[in-house]
C-alpha cells in the first residue's frame, strides 16, 4: 500500500446508511478512528435524518438529500470547532442516522384488566388490545432520551416502554370519558382516535409520534352472556338495565331459561310438553297484564277516585325445589308444580324442599302442596265431613 492510499484510508469520504430492516430506529455510523475530511459526501435517504454529535453536544441536522460537508453547510459544527477561518483540517464527529418512517406492526394490550364503573353492571373489568403506528418525529429528543450511547436502537428495545405507555393511556382515557362498559365497547372505533391523542401526549417526551391507534375492548364472559339474554328477549331497548338491576326480574329470566332448556330436552316427553304449556300460560299472563296496564289509564277529563295511586305489590309465591330423576330442579312456584303433577313427574312421594325447611320431605307432607294431590283444602271454620255410613 502506498503512502497516499494509507492517508486516504484514514479519512471518511462517504457517510450513508443502507437500512435493510423494518424495525431499526437509529444507527451510528461506524467511524472508528477515521476522521471526516473537508468535502466528504453525506447521503441521507428518504425516511432518514442525520444528526452530528460533537463531544456529546448535538450539532447539525440534515434532512434527506446529498451534501458535501463544508463550512457553509455545517454552521453549528463550525461554531463548536471554532472554525473562524473555514473548515480546512479533518475533524472527528459522531454521526447518527435516525429512521423517520412509521412502524406499522407494533401491537399493544392491557397487561391487567381495567376496572370500569358501569350503570348497569356496577363495576366491570375490561381488557383492550390493538395496534399502533409509531415513528420518530424529533430525532434530537429521541437521541437524548432513547439512543444515548447506543450504536443501534430498534423497536424491540422500546417495546416494553411503549406498551406500558399505551396501557396507562387507555386507563386514563376510560376514566376521562366516564362511559360504562357497554358504551365503551359500542364506541370503540370513535374512542380509538381519542386514545391516540392520549398516547401522543405521553410519547412526545421521547421524540415519538403516533399516526393511528386501533382498539378492541373485551368484556367479561358473564357480561356478554347477560347482554345476549337481554337482546334475545327484546328487552334491551325498553328495560334491559332494569332487568339486570331488579333481582325479581332477573330470577324470572333464569326461570325462563330453565323452563326452555327442559322443554327442548328430547327425553322430556310429557314433562317437556307440560313445561311448554307452563311457559305459554306464564307468557300469556305477562302479556295480558301489560295490556291491562296500558288500557287502565282513564280518558282525558274523566275523574276516577283513587286514580294515580300505585297498587300494592303482589304477594310473592312460595317456590319449591323438587327431586326429578335423582336431580334437584327448581325452584318452581306452586302454580307451575301443577304441570308437573299433570305430567306424572310430581307425586305425593316426591321429595321437595323450600326455604325454611330443615330437610327434604315428601310433597304430601308439606301443607302448601297438599292441595295438588286432592281437592281444595276446607275453608277455615268449616267442620269436617261426617264419616260415611257403615
Amino acid at each position: 500500500m502506498g503512502l497516499m492510499d494509507k492517508i486516504r484510508g484514514e479519512f471518511v469520504d462517504i457517510i450513508e446508511w443502507l437500512d435493510d430492516t423494518n424495525s431499526t430506529l437509529a444507527w451510528r455510523f461506524p467511524r472508528y478512528d477515521n476522521e471526516i475530511k473537508n468535502g466528504a459526501e453525506l447521503i441521507v435517504r428518504e425516511g432518514q435524518q442525520a444528526v452530528f454529535v460533537y463531544r456529546g453536544q448535538l450539532a447539525d441536522r440534515y434532512e434527506p438529500g446529498h451534501y458535501a460537508l463544508t463550512t457553509e453547510n455545517m454552521p453549528i459544527m463550525s461554531t463548536l470547532q471554532g472554525w473562524k477561518h473555514g473548515f480546512n483540517s479533518p475533524f472527528r464527529s459522531e454521526v447518527y442516522f435516525v429512521n423517520t418512517r412509521p412502524v406499522t406492526d407494533f401491537r399493544w394490550g392491557t397487561p391487567q384488566p381495567v376496572t370500569v364503573r358501569d350503570p348497569d353492571f356496577r363495576m366491570v373489568q375490561v381488557r383492550a388490545n390493538g395496534t399502533t403506528i409509531v415513528k420518530v418525529v424529533d430525532p434530537a429528543v429521541f437521541l437524548r432520551q432513547v439512543i444515548g450511547t447506543e450504536s443501534v436502537v430498534d423497536m424491540e428495545q422500546i417495546t416494553d416502554l411503549l406498551r406500558r405507555t399505551v396501557a396507562l393511556a387507555f386507563s386514563d382515557m376510560v376514566l376521562a370519558t366516564g362511559l360504562g362498559a357497554i358504551d365503551l365497547q359500542g364506541r370503540q372505533v370513535e374512542l380509538s382516535d381519542k386514545l391516540r391523542e392520549f398516547v401522543a401526549q405521553r410519547v412526545a417526551s421521547f421524540g415519538l409520534g403516533v399516526d393511528a391507534v386501533t382498539m378492541t375492548i373485551s368484556l367479561p364472559e358473564e357480561i356478554q352472556q347477560a347482554m345476549t339474554r337481554g337482546v334475545a328477549r327484546g328487552v334491551e331497548a325498553g328495560g334491559f338495565a332494569d332487568n339486570v338491576r331488579d333481582p325479581n326480574r332477573y330470577q324470572q329470566v333464569q326461570a325462563a331459561d330453565a323452563m326452555l332448556a327442559a322443554a327442548q330436552n328430547p327425553g322430556g316427553g310429557a314433562m317437556g310438553a307440560a313445561m311448554q304449556a307452563g311457559m305459554g300460560v306464564a307468557l300469556g299472563g305477562q302479556m295480558a297484564g301489560a295490556m291491562q296496564g296500558s288500557f287502565a289509564q282513564p280518558a282525558p277529563g274523566y275523574a276516577q277516585p283513587g286514580y294515580g295511586q300505585q297498587p300494592p305489590p303482589l304477594p310473592v309465591q312460595q317456590q319449591f325445589h323438587i327431586d326429578l330423576d335423582g336431580q334437584a330442579a327448581g325452584p318452581f312456584p306452586v302454580d307451575q308444580l301443577r304441570q308437573f303433577v299433570a305430567a306424572g313427574r310430581l307425586t305425593p312421594q316426591t321429595n321437595v324442599w323450600t326455604t325454611g325447611m330443615s330437610a327434604w320431605a315428601a310433597a304430601s307432607t308439606v301443607p302448601a302442596l297438599q292441595s295438588l294431590f286432592g281437592g281444595p283444602p276446607p275453608l277455615p271454620g268449616t267442620p269436617p265431613p261426617p264419616p260415611p255410613a257403615g
